[in-house]
């Protein structure tokens, strides 16, 4: 081989080589796209995607593999090396039971979330997940007992499981590293152990539970006296001792028959004075007289053909809630209305519930109880601290009950409005705020889960906005919520909020736009103070009368009389002033009389928190 050709062999391995190198990374770039992930995590995902509804398209969203080495397009998915690390679907409406140790082959995971779901049946299986560090599956419809395993995970920080109607005793949690636990607001009992890591977390972690609940957290636990022994009557004494029971008996048996007496005399006059006075007011206590068809007045069913859901279809920690308990409750008037008449029942057990009797309805569903059923069953799986919980309903052709679970405190109107003068308990700037974002996390929550509902609300207004003071902090639940479908009436077009939006009044369709407005209309009446007009609104263009609150405000903003708008109770608050005016715009934009030019409810509470 001569010196020419020894050089183009040379040249020729040269190139070979650098192209080589060249190409190598790009195919093992390629081959690792293909291979980075683990097809055991993503099969275990799939379960869940393939076996529970939701409101996410999880088929269109999880398809490929998971992880593309430390990323991911799935949803709620987080990868680290291939190997999927973070599970979060939270708010997505995921309902039913949870596959059975799904979780088991994801062993590096640290994260997994469900809050804010509809999943029922037993906690997530989570043995051998040796990394996890955070657990958060409150707000859903979990029963059973908190596993032991949980308590065994080295690395947990992070454990939230209020909201739930999880029962038995509290396992002893005693990781180092806890820093967040929350387990209230279910239906554990028992002692709460005594471990460093528990008794780190206050009353908060554990309240709203059964009362048999204890601890230093909590009320102390009883502590039990020692059994004393029975002494045994000597044969002496046994004639002596039978005198006395006898005696006793005799005793007892007089008290029973008086006081059955008095009961019978009270009855008689209670029977008489609601005969004089037919129409029970707001607020005073009446006899619980609904008289359910299909029911005798023991509670059995008389009538196999008249067919109803049991009582405690959502009920979560509302002890003996049965339809005979329900019949023997004492009741008292909160409000009435063209439609419905909302009583307060109190349990003999001494549980507290609200019954939302309907009625005076043309309802469209009248003629088929499958749809009120259906209705009643999707409502009753919502679930959101900012929501009033639906326990439980009852149907029959002349009887249509909706329970919701008590909420100690006032309505919105109340607060707002009431005992105006001297004296008075002024709500603030601050506890307005508050107020604001918790009804825009509600409704924004209600237009994600019922995206099919024209408007899933319906009925927003100050009344319906009920108002709880947890020390220096409110919290806010709606009610009357998701009841349009069964109220497709013009015959009392004021008795719904949504029934007074342009739209309608228009006798066009409604969208989720005409709740938007209402919570304009509600926005504006927390910064005014000033109650807004019931009348529907009338006309072709947009609300032209001044005395509708948003024509009121519109003009007043036009003429630059900005502090003429403002509710004296919260002028003094100067430092808030920017933030009111803002609000105030947010509030005309949703009061707009043409829907399009409306914020979606999801913009509106972006922009809330934003302000806030």
């Amino acid at each position: 081989m001569n010196l020419a050709q020894l050089l183009r062999v040379s040249i020729s391995i040269f190139l070979a080589s650098l192209l080589l190198s060249f190409s190598s990374p790009l195919a093992d770039s390629a081959q690792s796209d293909i291979n980075d992930f683990y097809p055991e995590e993503r099969d275990a995902l799939l379960q869940i995607r393939d076996s529970l509804p939701s409101t996410a398209d999880l088929h269109a969203l999880w398809t490929g593999p998971p992880c593309r080495r430390s990323s991911s397009r799935w949803r709620g998915v987080a990868c680290e090396d291939g190997h999927v690390v973070h599970l979060v679907l939270q708010g997505i409406n995921l309902t039913g039971n949870l596959p059975t140790q799904f979780l088991q082959n994801i062993t590096f995971m640290t994260k997994v979330s469900f809050v804010n779901n509809s999943l029922r049946g037993p906690l997530p299986n989570l043995t051998g997940l040796v990394r996890l560090e955070q657990v958060s599956l409150s707000f859903n419809w979990f029963t059973g007992s908190i596993p032991p395993e949980y308590a065994a995970l080295p690395n947990l920080k992070i454990l939230e499981l209020e909201g739930n109607s999880l029962q038995g005793r509290i396992p002893g949690f005693n990781q180092s590293g806890l820093i967040r636990f929350n387990a209230s607001h279910n239906l554990l009992g028992g002692r709460i152990p005594r471990t460093m890591a528990l008794e780190r977390f206050p009353r908060g972690s554990f309240d709203h539970n059964s009362q048999d609940l204890c601890g230093p957290q909590l009320d102390p636990c009883p502590v039990l006296p020692p059994p004393t022994p029975t002494p045994t009557p000597t044969p002496w004494r046994k004639r002596e001792i039978g005198v006395k029971l006898w005696v006793s008996a005799v005793i007892a048996l007089g008290g029973v028959t008086m006081s059955l007496s008095i009961i019978m005399l009270c009855l008689l006059y209670r029977r008489k004075q609601g005969k004089g006075n037919q129409t029970p007011q707001s607020g005073s206590y009446i006899d619980w007289s609904v008289k359910m068809k299909g029911y005798s007045h023991s509670g059995s069913r008389t009538n196999p053909a008249e067919r109803t859901m049991e009582l405690d279809l959502f009920v979560k920690d509302i002890p003996s809630l049965g339809l005979e308990e329900l019949l023997r409750a004492s009741a008292e008037i909160l409000g009435k209305g063209k439609n419905s008449i909302t009583y307060k029942a109190i349990l003999e057990s001494g549980a507290v519930v609200v019954v939302k009797r309907l009625q005076n309805l043309n309802l469209d569903v009248s003629s088929s109880q499958k749809d009120f059923f259906q209705q009643m069953q999707l409502l009753g799986n919502l679930k959101h601290h900012n929501l009033a919980q639906i326990v439980s309903f009852y149907y029959s052709p002349d009887q249509k009950l909706i329970i919701y679970d008590y909420v100690h405190g006032y309505n919105l109107f109340k607060l707002l409005h009431d005992n105006r003068g001297i004296g008075r308990i002024t709500l603030d700037w601050t506890a307005r705020v508050s107020i604001i974002k918790d009804v825009a996390h509600g409704l924004a929550f209600l237009h994600a889960a019922l995206p099919s509902h024209g408007a899933p609300h319906g009925n927003l207004k100050s009344s319906n906005v009920l108002v709880r003071r947890e020390g220096l902090n409110y919290c806010c639940k709606l009610t009357d919520y998701g009841l349009l479908p069964l109220l497709q009436s013009r015959k009392f077009p004021e008795s719904l909020a949504v029934w007074r939006s342009p739209e309608y009044c228009q006798g066009k369709p409604l969208t989720h736009k005409a709740d938007v407005y209402c919570l304009g209309i509600l926005l504006l009446e927390v910064i005014t103070g000033k109650i807004p007009d019931d009348r529907p609104l009338t006309g072709d263009d947009e609300a032209s009368s001044m005395d509708d609150q948003s024509e009121w405000v519109r003009s007043t903003v036009n003429s630059d009389w900005l502090t003429e708008i403002l509710d004296i109770e919260i002028m003094q608050s100067r430092e808030g002033h920017s933030e009111m005016f803002r609000f105030i715009d947010l509030a005309l934009e949703c009061t707009s009389g043409l829907a399009e030019k409306r914020p979606k409810m999801s913009q509106v509470l972006r922009r809330i928190e934003e302000i806030g």
